[in-house]
């Protein structure tokens, strides 16, 4: 049986742990301690998040410029003093956010040399976002450089760079979990005209517990990047780390020959970057008796022919080696003997399609949804030879989203249990696995015009991708109301072999020819057109703008 062994968080955990380690093979490594970049700033008290702490949530805002304004202070030591800050000079916009926040902006305010001066016409944008450029900008700062002295700002990124400041110069949406990234460098980094690091210095002020400052010199694991890949997990010495797409059935596949190819990963004592969370990280023991690493389930391992840090020869190998992104990509490829490759989520659990569903409609809905809970991922990055473009969101009846696969929505099988799993395969002669490679869409007619539903809405017609058809009102007097801008933003609906589903009578379809010479079809008469603004197939923004734009119900559009 395979040994499993948790990540260690806390001693408490490990006393938690201590009555049943006679469970654990006498052969096992030490316990697991792996902590993440969001960790290691929350215990040093330099990232606090919000009223809930670090949550995913928080980790993937958007960083803002009141943000990034405290945290200068908190580097620099000051951030208690404008916290107790009581001057009423303010910005004009510092009404907008709370009270503990105008003292921040006040403080700001009164001493321009700490560089915060506001955006322009006494205005501070606090809820405007930054940039990596300028969150760079700030930790120079803290390290005693000086813009205009030791570096102008277009050359703060290069700047920085010489200075060890460099994770996440690409960065380019940068959010709160970038924050920890930057600012551990930061914290590791000497001080201008001192050999004393920023962390020791902060120490010495009793801004940081001296005895949290071991935490830094922990073997991290760290993300590389290639125009070809995108990010990919390396181990402390910049090695990159492997999945095997066969170990969603064995996570003993690789064996002998195999195994001299591709050696095993383990380490017991590190940290991850900040995109990646430490609970996803564990230690199965092999047949063999020896233990290995494992992330979201999956077994990890090198490649023999990387020779270097940052080598990703053994990506896409017999279609069945990948790196690891953060999530997993969102999306992995597991590889059965009567399944061949077919599509997981990131940790190993089969995804399925329904042969009955419509490119951008979901014909599974109340009692089926549960049975075949639906799959969403905000973020798909593929392994290679999948294409991520392929992935999208559809927009169900109740608002909720779901991820697609070449426009058909992707579910999950109720008795699947665990990675590996597939007993979902052919379940009514409907469902299925995707093979990536062979999978072109359902079998189901998908009609140039169908009908999709919403809880608020009802019916409504939509497109052969799932993208909501409208009516304009003003069109009533003369179908051809809507020109020049408006046209602009509510784009003509034509297809020239237009066909119908089943539900809708083809006879109440129409074209007209407009007095620009442009065709478009009608339904009952009443001209369709999109809406600019919708962007995923079920979204129905377009509903009532104006009133005088609606989404056609056929039970209750009344000829024009």
């Amino acid at each position: 049986m395979v040994n499993m062994k948790k990540v260690i968080v806390s001693s408490l955990v490990l006393l938690g742990l201590a009555a049943s380690a006679t469970a654990l093979s006498a052969a096992a490594a030490e316990p697991l301690n792996v902590k993440s970049e969001t960790d290691i700033a929350g215990d040093l008290g330099i990232l606090q998040g919000d009223g809930s702490g670090l949550t995913a949530e928080y980790l993937n805002k958007s960083t803002t410029r009141l943000q990034a304004a405290v945290m200068s202070l908190r580097l620099k030591g000051l951030e208690s003093q404008a916290l107790a800050f009581s001057g009423t000079a303010n910005f004009k916009d510092a009404s907008g956010v709370s009270k503990e926040n105008q003292a921040v902006l006040g403080y700001l305010k009164a001493n321009p040399t700490l560089g915060w001066q506001g955006t322009g016409v006494d205005t501070f944008e606090p809820m405007a976002s930054i940039t990596a450029q300028q969150y760079y900008k700030v930790l120079l700062e803290s390290l005693g450089y000086g813009q205009g002295t030791d570096f102008q700002y277009d050359d703060v990124l290069t700047f920085a760079a010489k200075n060890g400041l460099s994770k996440i110069a690409s960065v380019k949406s940068f959010k709160n979990l970038h924050i920890a990234t930057a600012t551990l460098e930061a914290l590791e980094t000497p001080i201008k005209g001192s050999t004393k690091t920023l962390a020791a210095d902060l120490s010495d002020k009793g801004k940081i517990s001296a005895s949290k400052l071991s935490v830094l010199e922990t073997p991290a694991f760290s993300l590389k990047t290639s125009d070809a890949l995108g990010s990919f997990l390396t181990d402390t010495k910049g090695m990159t780390l492997y999945y095997f797409t066969k170990d969603v059935a064995d996570v003993n596949s690789c064996v002998d020959a195999c195994l001299a190819n591709w050696p095993i990963a383990n380490a017991n004592n590190f940290t991850v970057p900040a995109e990646f969370s430490a609970a996803d990280f564990g230690v199965f023991t092999r047949a063999d008796g020896k233990d290995q690493l494992t992330y979201k389930g999956w077994p990890l391992y090198y490649f023999t022919k990387d020779q270097k840090a940052g080598d990703t020869i053994g990506d896409n190998v017999g279609k069945v080696w990948f790196v690891i992104k953060p999530s997993n990509g969102g999306i992995a490829i597991g590889t059965k003997p009567d399944l061949g490759n077919y599509l997981t989520d990131a940790n190993g659990k089969a995804l399925y399609y329904y042969d009955k569903d419509t490119k951008g409609v979901s014909n599974c809905s109340g009692k089926c949804l549960e049975k075949w809970p639906l799959f969403y991922s905000n973020a798909i990055s593929a392994p290679t030879g999948v294409n991520s473009a392929d992935f999208g969101t559809l927009v169900r009846a109740d608002g909720s989203l779901q991820t697609t696969y070449k426009g058909f929505p992707l579910y999950y099988w109720v008795d699947d249990k665990k990675m590996g799993d597939t007993t979902g395969q052919d379940v009514g002669h409907v469902w299925y696995v995707i093979d990536p490679a062979k999978f072109s869409g359902t079998k189901a007619v998908n009609a140039s015009v169908k009908t999709s539903k919403s809880e608020a809405l009802g019916t409504y017609l939509v497109d052969q991708n799932g993208m909501a058809l409208y009516l304009f009102t003003k069109d009533k007097a003369d179908p051809n109301s809507c020109v020049g801008p408006c046209l602009v933003n509510w784009p003509i609906f034509y297809d020239e072999n237009l066909t119908v589903s089943a539900d809708l009578a083809a006879s109440d379809f129409g074209v007209l020819t407009r007095a620009d010479g442009k065709k478009q079809n009608t339904y009952k008469g009443w001209p369709l057109y999109y809406w600019v603004k919708d962007h995923l197939p079920g979204e129905t923004t377009g509903q009532n703008v104006g009133k005088v734009w609606f989404v056609l119900d056929p039970a209750k559009t009344e000829a024009r």
